[in-house]
């Protein structure tokens, strides 16, 4: 039976490390979203240009597809904890440069700089995680971790939005300048936050094992090669892809859906995208239990049939209210399916390949919601964001259906291996009767004095995968 909500931060309490690598990721995430804000008005403010805006869009993640590609070995041959505190280090320097800079053209390049130190960052910490937990915490663990990133997805925002909107402060009758260069500020103060509490982890519990080098490009080939072969990886590079283009179209036309097609404004686009948040939150923060009650495949294939219902439907909405709840249960699917896509990684790539695995598939995920945005916002103009949301909802269905599809033969080949070694009768699974737990209980409270037995883990074989 899935663990209540209430009890999925005893965790925290319990677990240390896992608790600073939360807090950690929380501080840092809460940076890189008020961050994303404060550079997109600075810049703005400064050119009044599109065109600097989309360059500071590509410098955000144009390096993270680059450093999946050429980079990610440095994930498992590094300490990750070393990774992680430099990368927040830059970040922080970074942010306290910026408020001398005035030239759009440093801003762009210190904002790839955040981006490179951002793509070191966040594969560190997911490879990293698994480490920090028992085998059967991970998908409570994977749930928490992506929760404190919704949900500094939806805070970051608004407090960038609140420290920009005060231009200046009275201090003694001087006016001191607040705005951007107050979220600046904060923005380094959240970075450095975040690398002292890393630096308090023990570098040992991140990195299980030590990754053997063939050689640079070698090993990142091995990385690409592993995520083509192992039948986990394969699915969320599939999945996740085809999602990420439906993704690319809800992001690009959310604005037009709810400012011109719905005629809501601006109140009503902050209404829309609010509700995509808490469904983010809600959907990552519940999604373990879902994986516990219902397994990997119903799991992942449900939430991106959630996803395609609920963006679909909602792209009919005759308001604004209509389409806001519509589009909060799309994303109840997709905080569930994001920690899905963890769990399958983490079970997909050992401890020595895991960072790497990461970076390749968060760059091509990257690459394609980039090319994805560029056709959508030309599908938005001649088709109309309705048009563009419908057709989302059908992509994401089309994902459903291939995730249940590779979800079923990642299950087949299990128990395949399974076989081959011994551990099934070939005419199929068999079901845990009551006498399999009672006899498996009674053996471990016979075994005499001095054998301690501290966790025994009993399910049904059908629930693997």
């Amino acid at each position: 039976m899935p663990e209540r909500p209430s009890r999925r931060f005893e965790l925290l309490r319990r677990n240390g490390p896992f608790a600073l690598l939360f807090a950690a990721t929380a501080g840092s995430a809460l940076g890189t979203y008020l961050a994303a804000l404060a550079l997109s008005v600075d810049i703005f403010d400064r050119t009044g240009s599109g065109r600097w805006l989309a360059a500071l869009l590509v410098a955000d993640f144009l390096p993270m597809v680059v450093i999946g590609l050429t980079l990610g070995p440095l994930v498992d041959r590094l300490s990750r904890r070393r990774l992680m505190v430099v990368s927040d280090l830059v970040r922080c320097a970074t942010f306290c440069v910026l408020p001398f800079v005035s030239e759009p053209g440093v801003i762009v390049a210190l904002a790839a700089v955040n981006g490179i130190a951002t793509g070191f960052f966040r594969p560190a910490v997911w490879a990293g995680l698994p480490n920090l937990v028992t085998e059967s915490e991970r998908e409570e663990a994977t749930s928490l971790l992506s929760t404190v990133e919704h949900v500094a997805w939806m805070i970051g925002p608004v407090l960038a939005g609140i420290l920009l909107a005060v231009p200046q402060l009275e201090v003694a009758g001087v006016g001191v300048p607040v705005g951007t260069d107050l979220a600046y500020w904060v923005n380094a103060a959240t970075f450095l936050v975040s690398a002292t509490l890393v630096a308090r982890i023990p570098a040992v519990l991140l990195q299980s094992t030590e990754s053997l080098s063939r050689g640079h490009w070698s090993d990142v080939r091995d990385g690409i090669g592993l995520v083509l072969t192992s039948r986990p990886l394969l699915t969320v590079l599939l999945v996740w892809s085809t999602a990420g283009l439906a993704t690319a179209g809800v992001n690009v036309a959310e604005v037009v859906l709810a400012k011109d097609e719905l005629d809501a404004g601006n109140v009503g686009l902050g209404i829309l995208v609010g509700a995509t948040g808490v469904g983010l939150v809600v959907g990552s923060f519940f999604a373990s239990a879902v994986l516990g009650s219902l397994g990997m495949r119903l799991a992942y294939g449900g939430s991106l049939a959630l996803m395609g219902l609920g963006f679909g439907l909602a792209a009919l909405a005759p308001n604004i209210a209509v389409a806001a709840v519509l589009a909060g249960v799309a994303t109840l699917g997709n905080g569930c399916a994001i920690v899905c896509n963890q769990v399958l990684v983490q079970r997909g790539a050992p401890d020595e390949m895991r960072g790497r695995s990461l970076a390749v598939l968060m760059s091509v995920y990257y690459a394609v919601l980039g090319l994805g945005m560029a056709a959508a916002g030309l599908l938005t103009d001649v088709a109309g964001a309705r048009a563009v949301w419908a057709a989302a909802g059908a992509v994401y269905l089309v994902a459903s259906l291939l995730a249940l599809v590779m979800t079923r033969r990642i299950r087949e080949e299990a128990l395949a291996r399974i076989r081959e070694d011994g551990g099934l009768p070939p005419d199929g699974v068999e079901r845990l009767e009551d006498d399999d737990v009672a006899d498996a209980i009674a053996y471990v409270v016979t075994r005499p004095r001095r054998i301690a037995i501290n966790e025994v883990l009993i399910r049904p074989t059908e629930q693997e995968g």
